[in-house]
């Protein structure tokens, strides 16, 4: 097997769905027999300073340039375009999805990032992304050339806990404490449908202090406080168990180039209530989920009323979202495409 790199910022074990995504992305293609070197970048990207950025440009210089190189969206997103221009290793970019579409950002920011991305996935020989919306965006907005990305889904874990829902039913909500995941949205629905009885729970590592310390403190001042868990970062132990143990998997995400979480739920046959925003649409197959506008309480309040109030509902989705969950791929599969990829580029330097 072609060895290969892959550069990463920070800690691989971050849990975020990224992180977890390229963890098991990297341990895959050792699987299948690749040399993978693991670079550790620093964990500033994609806001490096100075110092950062000399520093990771000068790790990726130094790479062999038989070994083409996966170099994380944070990064590829964010490096210093005539840094990459002297990287000698081919280039694959893993986009998530594109820095400019995260939510939060100034003007002058989002048009900075998006400026810098378009010119390193130029500089890229080949793109990998998780889902075809983020593919569409790469080619309508990037200029990218369709024939210069490969969608690698991510896999699932076909092992689960036997369901056991309790009472009052479980609304699960799993994304890491940051704006885009509209945590705030969903505490905002709860508080509306106080005359229903539920108990949440929402799991996420808090990833933004501060929006987690306002999220602490809309459950606190909520009139259903009691019935609401800001749980912070779960162990997979916990975390299984709270997913066998849900009735419904609740995201009221402003923005998903994929969602590994709700592979997740449909796993774990939870319906899911979410938003109808990137890719999230194609991502949950039609049955498996009700789907709202994105920073509308009123609407998630009134889609997580219909679940809970219609036992009929709230079947057909189960069985719908049980069988959509044995249907995904595995991370071999995964890995597998990553690994023609590899081959390919390495083919295409000699």
């Amino acid at each position: 097997m072609i060895p290969a790199a892959f550069a990463i910022p920070g800690d691989i074990d971050t849990l975020t769905g990224g992180y977890l995504y390229e963890k098991r992305l990297l341990s895959g293609l050792r699987e299948l027999g690749h040399d993978m070197q693991h670079l550790e970048l620093p964990a500033s990207f994609p806001d490096a300073g100075p110092d950062d950025m000399a520093c990771a440009v000068g790790m990726l210089r130094s790479l062999d340039p038989a070994r083409p190189l996966i170099l994380d969206g944070l990064v590829s997103g964010a490096i210093d375009p005539s840094g990459l221009a002297t990287v000698r290793a081919p280039v694959i970019a893993m986009v998530h999805h594109p820095l400019a579409e995260e939510s939060g950002l100034s003007a002058a920011r989002r048009a900075q990032l998006l400026q810098t991305e378009r010119e390193n996935l130029r500089l890229s020989r080949h793109v990998l992304v998780p889902s075809p919306h983020t593919r569409r965006i790469l080619i309508d907005r990037y200029d990218v050339p369709p024939a210069k990305i490969t969608v690698a889904r991510p896999g699932v874990d076909k092992t689960r806990l036997p369901r056991a829902p309790v009472s009052p039913p479980l609304i699960l909500s799993v994304g890491i404490l940051h704006p885009r995941k509209g945590h705030d949205v969903l505490i905002a629905a709860l508080t509306r449908i106080a005359h229903l009885d539920w108990q949440a729970v929402i799991v996420g590592n808090p990833w933004d202090r501060s929006h987690a310390a306002a999220l602490q403190d809309m459950v606190n001042a909520s009139p259903v406080a009691a019935r609401i868990q800001l749980a912070g970062r779960v162990d997979d132990t916990r975390l299984r168990r709270l997913y066998a143990r849900a009735s419904v998997f609740a995201l009221a995400t402003r923005y998903e180039g994929y969602g590994i979480v709700f592979d997740e739920a449909l796993l774990n046959g939870l319906p899911v209530v979410s938003c109808d925003t990137g890719a999230v649409p194609e991502t949950l197959p039609t049955g498996t989920r009700l789907l709202t506008p994105t920073d509308d309480p009123a609407a998630f309040a009134a889609a997580l009323d219909r679940i809970l109030s219609d036992g009929a509902l709230r079947e057909r989705l189960t069985l719908a979202a049980e069988a959509a969950g044995q249907a995904l791929p595995d991370w071999r599969d995964t890995a597998t495409t990553a690994s023609k990829v590899i081959a390919a580029v390495a083919a295409s330097e000699r």
